[in-house]
């Protein structure tokens, strides 16, 4: 695009999609006349799934607003939480996310998590297909349009992670109900269905098991329990436990 200009200013927290917008927060963008501002707002760098309103000239527009040259355009972040149509709310998480993803499978939020890259229009139309918020650091996969919902993850530390997923979606809590390694439902089981799984110390040493109804993988409070515990105590105090 190479026509008339537009004013864009943009929320602090975008900034980090908007590198030419600092420090000022806002940049001049090129219209044609065709392009929504939408795609205006996605080809200076920022996905729409961050995206909350829209303002031009002081008035809210939806992202399929044409521009015109001269527009003062304000790009606000999404509001906390975010409410996200359907339920019950579920995510999906590509490659990169794997110790978040065992974290969110922990508190009970039904998570599915690829742990080999598939590719962008795979995740894309898996989201779309189990209604699943998408969870990624990858913009280019966030910006696709097949998508259900997504949303950007923005620190590379799981224990940043879990507190900004929780703060943003605000998901239904119950601790303990999901397996870690697949995501299906644990129910308890005795020491006789899982002792194909224990080792002679913990045979010995544990008498309460879980079992995942999927994968059939055993649980029991063994030497991380007490980690494990802190994340789910940690993440309770936030007041998320749904609405």
């Amino acid at each position: 695009m190479n026509g008339p200009e537009i004013h864009v200013e943009f929320a602090p927290e975008l900034l980090l999609f908007v590198p030419q917008a600092r420090p000022t927060g806002a940049v001049k963008a090129a219209t044609d006349g065709v392009s929504t501002l939408g795609h205006v707002v996605e080809s200076l760098g920022v996905p729409l799934t961050e995206v909350g309103a829209l303002l031009v000239d002081g008035r809210e527009v939806p992202a399929g607003h044409v521009p015109a040259a001269g527009e003062s355009v304000t790009v606000r972040t999404v509001e906390h939480p975010q409410r996200v149509p359907g339920a019950p709310l579920r995510f999906l998480l590509d490659v990169h996310l794997g110790t978040l993803a065992r974290r969110l499978r922990l508190l009970g939020v039904d998570t599915a998590y690829e742990s080999t890259d598939i590719g962008d229009p795979a995740l894309a139309a898996r989201s779309a297909a189990e209604q699943r918020v998408m969870l990624s650091r990858d913009r280019g996969l966030l910006r696709r349009r097949e998508l259900w919902a997504g949303a950007f993850v923005y620190s590379t530390r799981p224990e940043e992670q879990l507190p900004y997923v929780l703060d943003r979606f605000q998901p239904e809590l119950r601790p303990w109900t999901r397996c870690t390694a697949c995501n299906g439902m644990l129910r308890r089981a005795t020491k006789d269905e899982v002792a194909d799984q224990l080792k002679g110390g913990t045979h010995r040493t544990y008498d309460v098991f879980a079992r995942c109804g999927s994968c059939g993988r055993a649980y029991w409070k063994g030497a991380h329990h007490e980690q494990l515990v802190a994340i789910v105590e940690r993440a309770l105090s936030r007041g998320t436990q749904g609405n």
